[in-house]
């Protein structure tokens, strides 16, 4: 059965801060990742939830078809940390607001997800944040082509899930694929954003094997 995204039992399976040695990715998950030696650039994506009356959301992004980078795809807000960011955390909240127009104040901190190491060479570390019920989004035209909203309850059913095999510089990587449709338009999650959404469904799962014990 798919997981219940519960917000105390999303609090409650998410670290207290950022989490920067242990990574998940489509290849290691769980295993330690020293992000200097490996040549990582550190990034954050903000994993917004938006309170809705038929349950949590989550707000997704689709980035511009005219982007050198992942062009079409379907991501959370975020991107690389500059010099002036002073953690994680900052980051993925200056990126929300440049992206999307979330002012920095407007999300409440859940928790955060171990870091997710890409094939593109990025260590991403994932902040959970909860949106008020009502709030108005401004799209950086140049980056985002739409924002939208998908139950969670509808990203964490195995039956939307999937593991594909993608080519990337010549190597053959598994992939997580999420099928969902949004106001009915299918779509399809990738990569590390579908991988994001699992790692936390897996810490639900695993929470309720815990107190089913």
């Amino acid at each position: 059965m798919p997981v219940t995204p519960d917000l105390a039992r999303i609090r409650a399976c998410l670290a207290p801060e950022p989490v920067a040695a242990t990574a998940e990715d489509d290849f290691t998950a769980g295993k330690t990742v020293d992000a200097a030696k490996a040549a990582l650039i550190p990034s954050a994506v903000l994993f917004p939830l938006a309170p809705r009356a038929g349950g949590l959301r989550a707000l997704l992004t689709r980035r511009a078809e005219h982007l050198r980078d992942h062009p079409g795809q379907i991501s959370f807000p975020g991107g690389r940390m500059e010099q002036g960011d002073i953690s994680p955390t900052h980051t993925a909240l200056r990126e929300a607001e440049e992206e999307i127009g979330i002012a920095q104040t407007l999300p409440q901190i859940l928790g955060y997800l171990p870091a997710y190491r890409t094939a593109t060479g990025f260590l991403i570390y994932p902040i959970v944040a909860l949106l008020p019920p009502s709030f108005t989004l401004t799209l950086d035209a140049f980056e985002v082509a739409e924002a939208f909203e998908v139950p969670l309850a509808r990203l964490f059913d195995p039956a939307n899930q999937r593991r594909e095999s993608i080519l990337y510089k010549g190597k053959e990587h598994a992939c997580h694929v999420i099928d969902c449709t949004s106001e009915n338009q299918p779509r399809r999650i990738w990569g590390a954003t579908a991988g994001i959404i699992l790692a936390l469904a897996r810490r639900l799962e695993g929470q309720r094997e815990v107190k089913e014990a």
